[in-house]
């Protein structure tokens, strides 16, 4: 077998090794319950450093699917039958806890660096400025879009797979129109309210499934007559549960049958407080059946009312063929600003930043 460092030259030695390790614990090599090698054994057989490895290891531990135990080294926690609690889930009160929203002004972007922008996107681009956006939204946005959701969210896709449009709602509806009012849904309960109200306002009931610790309580995803799951797997709204990592993997083999779909709505993920982004769905299926929803609502301002849609290949087809005719209902301005955002750095460092204070006051 070839060396974590060779395989992966694209990536940091650490990320290379965290994905490797985590794809064995999927497929079993390393089973529940089992021990890690030592990290000296990792490091001498992988051609890397302790530290590398000793980050490796931190990672898998974020992401739920290895447990440090004192003096003793990291255990697999991972279960690919079930939707199983962590240590720290099994001590957690009986249900989820409902909570509050952070104030918008922790997170929001700093209104001089967004003075600077506008500034500047005025001053660079012109008349530009004066087009009207396609439908899909601004090539501009849609390709520092893919660009960024592949080196920080691993979701590879092409600009044409994006779609962007005026906040969560607006994608709801575009989301159903696309997959049909004829097919069943499902949410989360609890769940944010709009969710339902945006579904009910097109004649659809969606099932309500109840979560548990760590995402959708199992016997109630297996009965499901649903074909659509709509969902949020990290810091649910408003009960703040997040999908474990074995979780996560059962929606995936739910939805792996033929004519179900997930929906992922991932409003918060990258204001996590782990070492890493937390891991997508879309990212993981090896099938053309997860919607990726997203928006800067969160990440630079509640009145910045723009979001994005990444539709696998098949999906961006179909919607260009049967809602290609839909305007985009986003500002030419305010989709540049965005892609220059992005395509500058300000971006990811404004997110760094809230993170790295996040990690902090967790401390």
């Amino acid at each position: 077998m070839k060396k974590t460092q060779e395989n992966e030259k694209h990536l940091p030695a650490y990320v290379a090794l965290y994905q490797k390790l985590r794809e064995e614990i999927v497929r079993g090599v390393y089973t529940h319950g089992s021990k890690l090698p030592s990290k000296r054994v990792t490091a001498a057989e992988e051609g890397v450093s302790v530290i590398t490895v000793e980050h490796a290891y931190a990672l898998l531990a974020d992401e739920g699917y290895v447990e440090a135990r004192e003096r003793s080294g990291y255990f697999v926690t991972f279960r690919e039958g079930d939707g199983f609690l962590s240590s720290a889930m099994r001590t957690a009160p009986a249900h989820p806890q409902i909570k509050k929203a952070l104030p918008a002004s922790e997170e929001a972007c700093s209104f001089p660096l967004l003075a600077r922008t506008m500034r500047r996107v005025l001053s660079v681009y012109g008349e530009e400025l004066l087009e009207k956006s396609p439908g899909r939204g601004c090539l501009f946005l849609r390709r520092e879009l893919a660009r960024y959701l592949s080196r920080s969210r691993g979701i590879d896709t092409h600009p044409d797979g994006i779609v962007i449009g005026s906040g969560s709602e607006y994608l709801y509806g575009l989301v159903i129109r696309l997959l049909g009012r004829q097919r069943g849904y499902a949410i989360e309960s609890p769940s944010y309210r709009m969710i339902e109200q945006v579904y009910r306002s097109f004649e659809v009931v969606p099932e309500k499934l109840p979560l548990g610790h760590d995402g959708i309580e199992s016997d109630a995803l297996w009965q499901t007559n649903a074909a659509v799951l709509h969902l949020t797997p990290y810091r649910s709204f408003p009960s703040g549960v997040s999908a474990s990592a074995s979780k996560r993997h059962e929606y995936l083999r739910w939805a792996d049958r033929d004519g179900r779909y997930l929906v992922e709505d991932d409003f918060e993920s990258e204001f996590s407080v782990s070492r890493k982004h937390e891991e997508t769905l879309f990212s993981h299926t090896r099938r053309e059946n997860v919607i990726y929803l997203n928006t800067f609502s969160k990440t630079i301002s509640p009145s910045m009312r723009v979001g994005y849609m990444v539709l696998p290949p098949s999906l961006a087809e179909r919607f260009e063929q049967e809602l290609g005719f839909y305007s985009c209902t986003v500002p030419t301005f305010e989709q540049y600003v965005l892609g220059e955002l992005i395509a500058a750095g300000d971006f990811e460092r404004h997110i760094n930043r809230v993170r790295r204070q996040k990690r902090r006051a967790a401390k």
